[in-house]
């Protein structure tokens, strides 16, 4: 009897679970303790910006290196043992128009090859999948404005996530604490410690190999919506319109965070996305439209999408 009853709860709160896509997926846009370093590139536009990075890297490098050799040279040359009589000119034309005109070039070439990544970014094409961010204070909102359908993404382990009706154990999480309870509830969610604060009950789920464009606004203050593995981030401005775009290039699991300071818990408003084939991508909509169709926000949180 014991047995029946407990398969019966099972089966009452798993009514309540959102929508699912993969199973299966590898969690690869995430922060690591103690590494440094980009997150690995997945999209083009991640791509390039860190070969961009890279690039620049090398160049700050040899300035720096040319810099502290001169330095060097002119400690050892001119100290007051090895130059005891200081030389009395105080310019020199040929070295100044040298400085001057030298980095007017290191700049040039480092536009030619940023430029062209900035107006790729700015650029939005055609989106495959066509989805509208709201950020509120401390959750995002996603429309999926090609299906008609619509959810909240919170933080798990935040209070909205915690509903003792549906899991009986969220009586022993505190909200926001990381031990024994919120681990359980972060292991039933599908994730482990290490995704507490960037785990969300709520995905965003795209396909893979797809282009994505995303239309930012904010709902109360000013947010910013941010995957660093695909090299995207745009401030969520009240009353305005901002679009990014990305194509996600490999399956799995990507975390980012609000990086615009927008009140008390603004570390709590994380982002998970999840590139999937486009089969799952297929099944996980019909399934979020049957779940999520119909649900719609208060009018005070109504923003214009266009």
């Amino acid at each position: 009897m014991r047995i029946i009853s407990t398969l019966l709860s099972l089966l009452v709160a798993s009514a309540g679970f959102p929508a699912t896509a993969q199973d299966d997926l590898e969690i690869i846009g995430r922060p690591v303790d103690g590494k440094m370093g980009f997150q690995p590139a997945a999209t083009g536009l991640s791509a390039n910006l860190q070969s961009l990075d890279y690039g620049i890297l090398i160049v700050i490098t040899l300035i720096t290196v040319f810099v502290v050799g001169l330095l060097g040279y002119s400690i050892v040359r001119f100290n007051r043992r090895a130059n005891p009589t200081p030389a009395s000119f105080t310019h020199n034309t040929r070295l100044e128009v040298a400085w001057t005109v030298i980095p007017v070039f290191i700049l040039l070439g480092i536009a030619v090859f940023s430029l062209p990544e900035l107006f790729r970014q700015q650029e939005i094409p055609e989106g495959d999948v066509n989805i509208k961010v709201t950020g509120y204070q401390w959750y995002w909102g996603y429309e999926y404005t090609d299906h008609g359908f619509e959810f909240d993404s919170n933080m798990i382990g935040a209070p909205a996530t915690l509903d003792t009706d549906l899991r009986a154990a969220d009586a022993d999480v505190r909200p926001y604490v990381l031990d024994e309870a919120m681990e359980a509830k972060l292991a039933d969610a599908g994730y482990s410690k290490g995704e507490f604060l960037l785990a969300t009950d709520t995905a965003v789920v795209v396909p893979v190999n797809k282009v994505v464009v995303m239309t930012v606004t904010g709902g109360d203050v000013i947010h910013s919506w941010t995957i660093p593995a695909f090299g995207v981030k745009q401030d969520g401005v009240p009353g305005r319109i901002a679009q990014l775009w990305f194509k996600p290039t490999q399956e799995g699991i990507y975390f980012g965070q609000c990086s615009e300071l927008c009140g008390k818990d603004h570390a709590y408003m994380p982002i998970t996305v999840k590139v999937v084939s486009e089969e799952a991508y297929e099944g996980w909509l019909k399934d979020a439209a049957d779940e999520y169709a119909g649900i719609k926000k208060p009018a005070e949180y109504e923003v214009a999408s266009k």
